[in-house]
């Protein structure tokens, strides 16, 4: 596995506000990120979710808030039950031109077993590129229209 960060930007029609709202906010998030039973922007928070590459293989998220600067960056951890290994996801937000620059990382996948191929980076790179750039992109068009 490759200790490389994935690295996504994308600029958003949206303002800041909004943009950290769908990031934040659980009543948003299930709309194009992942149904969370609860999710606080709050150093400690911890929350969990299942997911995985089809319905009969899932796997539970264990994550906790670390840093948050609010209207500007949340990061978390982000591990899987039972499985060796923690990686974290940062969002970073920042306004350009009247529109939102989100940077995404994520570091710490090779630190997962690389003897399963569910945790392979080209499978994060692939997912977040859909949350990304299609999911999220999506439920902020729709919102600002």
């Amino acid at each position: 596995m490759s200790n490389e960060p994935i690295v996504m930007e994308r600029l958003f029609d949206a303002p800041v506000s909004k943009v950290w709202n769908a990031i934040t906010d659980k009543n948003e998030m299930k709309n194009w990120y992942f149904d969370l039973e609860e999710f606080r922007p709050e150093v400690g928070f911890r929350f969990t979710f299942t997911g995985g590459p089809s319905p009969e293989k899932q796997y539970v998220h264990l994550c906790e808030v670390t840093e948050v600067v609010p209207g500007k960056k949340l990061v978390y951890s982000w591990r899987y039950e039972g499985y060796r290994g923690i990686s974290h996801v940062s969002w970073e937000l920042s306004e350009k031109d009247n529109k939102t620059l989100l940077r995404l990382t994520h570091t710490g996948i090779d630190s997962f077993p690389s003897d399963n191929p569910d945790f392979d980076i080209s499978n994060f790179r692939q997912g977040w590129t859909e949350i990304i750039n299609k999911n999220l992109k999506d439920y902020l068009e729709k919102a600002v229209a």
